[in-house]
C-alpha cells in the first residue's frame, strides 16, 4: 500500500507527506535529546537508520488510520513533524509533532497544529482527534491549547522510548 499524498498550506509553512530524501533533514532536527525526550516513540540515539526507518513507513502508511506530515517552512525547509496516528482499537487517532530546537518558541507548532487538525476535519473527516503530552512539557500543552484541545482531566503513565520508563501524560481531546 502506498501512503495517499496530503499537502497543507500555511502563510509559512507546508505540511505535506515525507518524501524519501527528507531522512536526512528528519535526522538532523530530532537528533537532540531535549527533542526525543518529550516523545513517547522515538528511541535515543537517535540513528539516520532510525529516520530512514521512519521514511520508508511513512511510504506505506494506511491512509485511513496514519498521516505523517512533514512540517517544511517556506525559507528554512524541513523543521520538524507532525501528524497523526491510530493505534488498534482506538476510536479516534492521536495527533502529535515535533520541532527541532532552533524553531522554537516562533509559533510554528502552534500554525502547524492549527493546519493540521483543520485538515483532519475539513479533509479527512474526523470528528476527534487524541493527544497527551508530558506533564514537564507546559510548552507542548499551550500549544495543543491554542490548537483547541481541551484537557480531559486524565493523567496517565506514557511510556518514553527516549528516556526508559513511563512518565505522567496529560490527556487531552479535540472535538470537530
Amino acid at each position: 500500500m502506498v501512503a495517499s499524498q496530503t499537502r497543507i498550506e500555511t502563510d509559512r509553512l507546508v505540511l505535506r507527506t515525507p518524501e524519501l530524501g527528507d531522512a536526512a533533514a528528519i535526522y538532523q532536527g530530532i537528533n537532540d535529546f531535549d527533542v526525543v525526550r518529550m516523545l513517547s516513540r522515538a528511541p535515543w540515539p537517535y540513528l539516520p537508520d532510525h529516520a530512514d526507518a521512519y521514511v520508508a513507513r511513512c511510504q506505506t502508511a494506511d491512509p485511513s488510520r496514519d498521516r505523517p506530515l512533514a512540517i517544511v517552512h517556506r525559507e528554512h525547509g524541513l523543521i520538524g513533524m507532525t501528524g497523526f496516528h491510530s493505534d488498534e482499537g482506538e476510536l479516534f487517532p492521536e495527533v502529535g509533532y515535533w520541532l527541532a530546537r532552533d524553531h522554537w518558541g516562533q509559533g510554528y507548532a502552534t500554525e502547524a497544529a492549527n493546519a493540521a487538525l483543520l485538515w483532519a476535519r475539513e479533509g479527512w473527516g474526523r470528528r476527534a482527534i487524541r493527544a497527551g503530552h508530558f506533564v514537564e512539557n507546559q510548552a507542548s500543552g499551550r500549544v495543543l491549547v491554542k490548537a483547541g484541545m481541551l484537557y480531559t482531566g486524565v493523567v496517565m503513565p506514557r511510556q518514553c522510548e527516549a528516556r526508559g520508563e513511563a512518565v505522567p501524560s496529560r490527556e487531552m481531546i479535540w472535538l470537530a
